[in-house]
């Protein structure tokens, strides 16, 4: 016994009711919430690994900035740590080119 559909429940691409089923399942706000799901996973898995850097030999201060950078994008929690790493990074950039000379009498 072959099973074969009722007249008028087939679906085919060209048929309008195809078109409404895929543009309910992609509406924006499913897109909205995949992309924060993506953001999220890959700002966070950076963000730790460049906490994972800081206690191994390797460049944490530029992985940790990255993973903010990509959480900034949805979060606003992100976005004023990264204001403040921001902050830091400039402020010892600026005291770097204002080193103290030596003092004479303490050179060897």
């Amino acid at each position: 016994m072959i099973m074969r559909p009722q007249p008028g429940t087939e679906l085919s691409i060209g048929s309008p009711s195809w078109m409404k089923r895929l543009s309910s399942i992609w509406n924006v706000e499913n897109i909205k919430v995949v992309r924060r799901v993506i953001v999220s996973v890959i700002g966070a898995t950076v963000l730790l690994i460049g906490v994972a850097l800081l206690v191994l030999p390797s460049p944490a201060f530029i992985v940790i900035p990255i993973g903010l950078a990509i959480l900034a994008t949805e979060y606003a929690w992100a976005r004023r740590w990264l204001k403040k790493v921001r902050r830091m990074a400039s402020n010892v950039v600026s005291n770097r080119g204002r080193e103290r000379p030596i003092p004479e009498d303490s050179r060897v």
